[in-house]
């Protein structure tokens, strides 16, 4: 005779509620935008109204290990739409943003410390680049999020700086991680950026202080500032120790220029009073030849995804580079950076 159970004699204290434990994986879809390219993983919402501000809030050392893996994350198909949303995401992996100093180049302000990409002509390349490598002080991480894509072009392509370490000639790399990158910058002449945007101030002082707490040397001719620093070529990532290619020289020096652009300012300038340029960091030249192979596997390296309005591009500094292909028609992404880092040794 089989023994029966009497579901109403037992007690609620001997049922164990079990606690329920969802996987980032559950909630989310995670898929490489190219098989063979695992930068960039692109994450989107696997159930109807997954809010991803408090996904990201519970879910930030999964989203750290997906970025140290990959370099890039790009979030798709996620209802966030104003830029307080955006800022939030971003606070809610890393804390407060970073406001933009030593400008490199043109952007504007736009809500708390989200600042619009660089505001260079639509016509324009920028190429790949890691955020403020020309200094000692960087961002950690950096985010895009495309308000409104272009109606033809204006992707944000973006390699692998580690890639780009392993695949530059041996002698190359030694050469620069031995002399390091010196930048040479002449503020203003409505050539570049003026000293004032460049510092966010007026007053000369505030500079010089500025400069030297950050090795930045300078010099004042009336009210034109000529700086140099020396800077690293190669880092070391301070989570993965992996060596990655971390310079603009590629950017600063004048073979960056049209060809037609750098005669016509060498008429109207010394080569010491061009608005920018990069050398090795001993003051001797550095070499076309060598900065043209670079620019070459950069472009090798290089992926390119389409913008898809409400994508947020997350992207590790250090480890991805990126820039900006021409476009046609408006075009709005705006920027964000947080964890700041800074380089104790300028060499890798």
């Amino acid at each position: 005779m089989k023994e029966s159970t009497n579901l109403n004699t037992m007690k609620p204290s001997n049922v164990r509620r079990k606690t329920v434990s969802i996987s980032p994986e559950k909630l989310i879809q995670i898929e490489c935008f190219q098989p063979e390219h695992p930068l960039p993983l692109v994450i989107k919402p696997a159930v109807d109204g997954l809010n991803l501000i408090t996904w990201a809030t519970n879910n930030r050392s999964w989203i750290e290990t997906q970025l140290l893996e990959h370099g890039g994350l790009l979030f798709r198909k996620f209802d966030l739409k104003e830029l307080p949303e955006f800022e939030q995401f971003i606070q809610a992996i890393s804390g407060e943003l970073l406001e933009y100093s030593y400008r490199s180049t043109p952007r504007t302000q736009v809500s708390g410390n989200i600042y619009t990409s660089t505001e260079y002509p639509a016509t324009q390349v920028i190429p790949l680049h890691n955020e403020m490598a020309y200094s000692l002080e960087w961002p950690l991480k950096i985010w895009f999020f495309c308000v409104k894509s272009a109606e033809q072009k204006g992707e944000t392509p973006i390699a692998d700086s580690r890639k780009v370490f392993e695949r530059i000639d041996n002698k190359i790399k030694n050469k620069f991680i031995q002399k390091k990158v010196m930048y040479v910058r002449n503020y203003g002449d409505k050539l570049d950026l003026d000293w004032q945007n460049v510092f966010q101030t007026t007053n000369k002082t505030e500079v010089e202080n500025y400069c030297r707490s950050k090795g930045i040397e300078f010099d004042w001719k009336g009210n034109q500032l000529r700086t140099r620093q020396v800077c690293q070529a190669v880092a070391t990532h301070p989570k993965t120790g992996e060596l990655v290619w971390f310079n603009q020289a590629h950017l600063f020096h004048v073979s960056s220029l049209n060809p037609e652009v750098y005669q016509s300012l060498l008429a109207t300038f010394k080569e010491e009073d061009l608005p920018r340029n990069a050398y090795y960091g001993d003051g001797s030249p550095i070499e076309t030849s060598v900065l043209d192979e670079i620019r070459e596997i950069y472009q090798q390296e290089t992926v390119i995804f389409p913008w898809q309005e409400g994508d947020i591009l997350m992207l590790d500094n250090m480890l991805t580079a990126h820039g900006r292909m021409p476009f046609v028609g408006s075009r709005k992404v705006v920027v964000g950076m947080a964890e700041p880092f800074t380089n104790q040794n300028s060499g890798a």
